[in-house]
């Protein structure tokens, strides 16, 4: 069958229709997920890029530490604050969509959280905490826990059309969905209420009960942490107490948001076995949690407008060249020389002998050498299609294999760039190739 103008097999994946999930006014927030390394930052962009130009107020959050998404849209930097794109919007028809970038700032919305949720003293208690400024900075989970922050944040504010979500770099994918549980657990767990008792108690009572109902184990987490690192953990939860419980709620309640109908998965990947075995986890995981998933996006794909040649035919041809197979000029004019030495005639009528030996033809040589440089380049030419149809192959078999898993996964294919991107220009370029679902040959 034909979709598009190209030929579709019968386990060809339905192609995602970018341009329609990105039009929908009830698409409200687009999360771009997959394991690092696999184009997360620049897809997330090119899509906030296109949603803008067709009309939507959109903002990218992205957690990108190598901060190309800002060099890419010709801004200086990126900070915790939604800053505007020049030059990019206006929308199909005049539509006047708007697009604003920011970068997560991990300790800053931590910062902002505990701003908002504590009394002026309370919170400067806390952000002056040794423990806490270490916890904000850089406990595990703490960066995904913050960028599920932000996203509801945002979202509650109902100031965009849609909002773009760049995960975070991790080792693994699931780790955007793990952490704000893991980071909400511990904020909420019998470590941290054990630690709370003694601060719920009070007073001489309180100092009893850490005496006596504690000492085993302060004195073993003291050898543990230190005494100094424990006392600045108590005292951070004693400033805390009011706020653990909302932490989990947060939490609970982002995730319900990415659960609910207007938000819409993207997992990305690389045609590359490691990168599509993460990108099937993350589907199944997807589906387990009943989150919406809308597609695939695999960047990178190559593709040929040459499809038609194969690596065998091409390396065949490379090696009949090579060899001399196809035309052997020498023996042709050696073959005309000797049924001339044989007495026939010549161009007057009278034969020819053999006589002396003509002398060398610089013309002739000059051509035969063209020839063969032409020889060559041809068949350097003909093994570089053979590799790229080889590449094609191996990315094609790779991909069977995620649809032979998940056929009900819609796949849009994004053809490899030659180079990186690093402007507007750029990422309009990666926004075609995304609504074009298709690389050229294919």
């Amino acid at each position: 069958m034909s979709e598009g103008g190209n030929t579709v097999g019968l386990d060809t994946p339905a192609r995602l229709a970018v341009d329609a999930l990105l039009d929908d006014p009830k698409t409200r927030i687009i999360v771009c997920c997959g394991a690092g390394g696999v184009g997360k930052t620049t897809t997330a962009a090119a899509l906030g890029v296109r949603a803008a130009e067709r009309g939507r107020k959109v903002v990218v959050l992205t957690i990108d530490p190598a901060r190309r998404l800002a060099q890419s849209m010709g801004i200086d930097s990126l900070d915790n604050t939604p800053r505007k794109v020049a030059g990019v919007g206006g929308g199909v028809g005049g539509g006047g969509g708007e697009l604003h970038a920011m970068m997560l700032d991990m300790k800053r919305t931590f910062d902002e959280i505990v701003e908002s949720h504590a009394d002026g003293e309370r919170a400067r208690a806390i952000l002056a905490n040794p423990f806490y400024q270490s916890l904000s900075a850089g406990f595990a989970g703490t960066q995904e826990y913050m960028a599920m922050e932000k996203l509801g944040q945002l979202r509650s504010k109902d100031d965009w059309d849609l909002i773009v979500v760049d995960t975070p770099p991790s080792r693994s994918a699931l780790d955007f969905l793990d952490a704000p549980k893991r980071l909400g657990s511990f904020l909420d767990g019998k470590f941290i209420r054990v630690l709370m008792a003694p601060a719920k108690v009070g007073g001489r009572a309180g100092m009893k009960f850490l005496n006596v109902g504690m000492s085993m184990m302060t004195g073993t987490l003291s050898k543990l942490m230190g005494a100094s690192l424990l006392k600045d953990v108590q005292t951070f939860v004693a400033a805390m107490d009011t706020m653990f419980g909302g932490f989990r709620t947060r939490a609970d309640a982002t995730f319900r948001l990415l659960q609910a109908p207007g938000t819409a998965f993207l997992v990305v990947a690389a045609p590359e076995p490691d990168a599509l075995r993460e990108a099937a986890y993350f589907v199944e995981r997807l589906a387990a949690e009943r989150m919406p998933l809308a597609g695939l996006v695999l960047n990178r794909v190559h593709g040929s407008d040459a499809a038609r040649l194969s690596a065998e035919r091409a390396l065949a041809a490379a090696e009949n060249l090579e060899e001399g197979g196809i035309v052997d000029q020498e023996s042709g004019k050696a073959g005309l020389r000797e049924a001339a030495d044989d007495g026939s005639p010549g161009v007057d009528g009278a034969p020819q002998t053999s006589g002396e030996p003509d002398a060398p033809d610089p013309h002739h040589t000059d051509d035969a050498r063209a020839v063969t440089e032409v020889d060559e380049i041809t068949a350097g030419l003909l093994r570089l299609h053979a590799e790229r149809m080889q590449v094609i192959a191996r990315e094609q078999r790779t991909r069977d294999r995620f649809t032979s898993l998940h056929p009900e996964v819609a796949v849009a294919q994004v053809a490899a760039l030659p180079g990186d991107v690093h402007d507007l220009a750029g990422l309009r370029a990666i926004g075609e190739r995304l609504a074009a679902g298709v690389p050229a040959g294919t």
